[in-house]
């Protein structure tokens, strides 16, 4: 889809307010607000904090500061004024154990590595007290989902206070990736689990209806760069995109 324009903060607590006309009075108060998806948010920080801090205040939308959470697909430089400066959770996406597939699926990485960000969390958020960070792992059959990845997931957050959300992939038409199986997922989150770490898969929801997290938006005539396949995953690949050609 390509950049289009960075909200504003009055365009981002809009949506709020316009969320709690909508569905208050059919699912009740709305508590939790999360920065995700369909662009960075920590690319338009100074205008995503503000917003978070007009949810926050009395005389705002009165949220709870830890009931605001803003997610990232690991900028650190962003990362570290974000930790620094803002009372709100943070979210970042991992997604992957190894550079040679976060290169791939996170273009991010050739910037900041997997070192760069768990060696930043790990210094940032041992100035903070009681401070815990959320990470989510989209899980991709046969490309993140193995035994080894969740033993060296366990091996990368070592020392950094967090909780792991596992997220079932929603697939879209012309993607090369395919959802892990319930049984992956859970064998993955069980490997995690036993070292000591709060784990909670999340189910899709609105995939029924392509409505589901990362398939809302129109695309537009603009063609994304296409990202080189490291060879051990070509195979997997070439027969997720047979299967949907059948």
């Amino acid at each position: 889809m390509g950049l289009k324009k960075n909200l504003s903060a009055a365009e981002i607590v809009e949506q709020v307010v316009y969320a709690r006309r909508l569905f208050t009075e059919e699912v009740g108060p709305l508590t939790n607000v999360v920065f995700m998806g369909m662009g960075e948010p920590l690319h338009n920080f100074d205008s995503v904090m503000k917003a978070a801090e007009i949810m926050v205040d009395c005389h705002g939308l009165y949220f709870s500061p830890n009931k605001v959470t803003v997610s990232t697909s690991g900028l650190v430089p962003q990362i570290r004024r974000f930790i620094r400066e803002s009372p709100f959770e943070l979210a970042v996406s991992l997604n992957a154990t190894t550079d040679e597939v976060w290169n791939w699926i996170m273009p991010i990485n050739r910037k900041y590595n997997l070192d760069i960000l768990l060696t930043t969390l790990r210094e940032e958020i041992s100035r903070r007290r009681k401070y815990k960070v959320f990470f989510e792992y989209v899980m991709l059959a046969g490309i993140n989902d193995s035994t080894e990845d969740a033993k060296r997931l366990v091996n990368l957050v070592e020392g950094i206070p967090c909780k792991i959300n596992l997220i079932s992939f929603n697939p879209y038409n012309g993607s090369p990736f395919a959802p892990s199986s319930e049984e992956q997922m859970l064998a993955f989150r069980n490997i995690v689990a036993n070292a000591g770490y709060t784990v909670i898969i999340r189910y899709s929801r609105g995939n029924d209806q392509m409505a589901a997290c990362g398939q809302l938006g129109q695309p537009g005539n603009g063609q994304p760069s296409l990202m080189q396949i490291p060879e051990r995953f070509q195979a997997a690949i070439a027969s997720q995109l047979i299967v949907d050609c059948l």
